[in-house]
């Protein structure tokens, strides 16, 4: 039997829930939009009378007019790294902490589909540092780990204000993910720490030159930090990462903040496009699982 997604979303089951979205999805779905990614090509060896021509590289044969296979390496099954980010401007708006529960629910969604695909999945979360960072494992027993962090992460709560270092997390995660993995990231790429535009396109760059396929769900509440649509009356703005307040009328800056962050998203996504990094806006406010299946379902149609 089916249960609705609003009971168990009220029951605060993260398991269940991740089952119950992706079980129908996966279904439908004929082969995994991910499938062979990490067959990865090692190098030519010239090829041997009797054996397969299947891998027979036919581009140095019509520029050598000498036979070499390629060779790959044995792993056939993804890995791949969900990054999080649990910055406290992820916490907004405060009352619902939309686009941290967003990026939770979708990271278990994902996590449960890959392990259904016998592929390994980790997890790392992050503020201004790493906070935790699991190995990247198919198992069952592994996948509950995964749930527990993830749910403890909706039940902690915004305790203390937690600024965000995109830049430098994200070259550690390079270091520390040795081999090619598929590098999922979650964040709404504010940063509070003074790091530059730069400084993220730098360490989003190191992700791929260190052979990472890159997704990013640019998360944020597409109502007000994109479309900032305010009554028309006085408001107290609150940092949520430094504390910093202001009282003000939205209609005073509605202007001069569209075109900053209308440039802030603009560059990014340009940026990403120029790195071959899977760049996808999402809404907070938005059904996440309709967000993760339109992504799914378009990038299947490429492959």
């Amino acid at each position: 039997m089916k249960i609705p997604l609003r009971e168990i979303k009220q029951s605060g089951n993260l398991e269940l829930l991740a089952k119950q979205l992706v079980e129908g999805f996966i279904t439908g779905l004929h082969k995994s939009p991910y499938h062979g990614f990490s067959v990865e090509f090692a190098e030519h060896r010239l090829y041997n009378v009797g054996q397969s021509t299947r891998h027979i590289d036919w581009k140095v044969f019509a520029r050598t007019d000498r036979l070499y296979t390629k060779q790959y390496e044995e792993e056939t099954n993804l890995r791949c790294q969900i990054v999080i980010d649990c910055s406290s401007s992820m916490r907004y708006p405060a009352e619902t902490q939309a686009k941290l529960t967003f990026s939770v629910y979708c990271a278990a969604a994902l996590s449960y589909l890959l392990q259904k695909q016998r592929d390994a999945v980790g997890v790392c979360l992050f503020s201004d540092r790493i906070d935790e960072l699991t190995p990247v494992k198919s198992t069952g027993s592994h996948l509950d780990k995964v749930y527990r962090l993830l749910d403890k992460v909706l039940k902690q709560g915004a305790s203390t204000s937690r600024n965000t270092r995109v830049a430098d997390v994200l070259h550690e995660i390079a270091e520390k993910t040795p081999r090619r993995s598929l590098v999922i990231i979650f964040s709404d790429m504010f940063d509070g720490a003074g790091e530059t535009q730069e400084e993220i396109f730098k360490a989003l760059q190191h992700l791929k030159h260190n052979k990472h396929e890159v997704l990013l769900f640019h998360v944020s509440d597409h109502e007000t930090e994109l479309g900032f649509n305010f009554e028309e009356r006085p408001y107290e703005f609150v940092d949520l990462e430094n504390g910093e307040r202001i009282k003000l009328n939205p209609i005073e800056i509605k202007e001069p903040y569209m075109a900053a962050l209308s440039e802030f998203h603009r560059t990014l996504k340009l940026r990403c496009n120029q790195l071959r990094i899977d760049f996808v806006s999402a809404n907070a406010r938005e059904d996440y699982f309709l967000v993760l299946q339109q992504y799914l379902i378009k990038r299947g149609k490429m492959r």
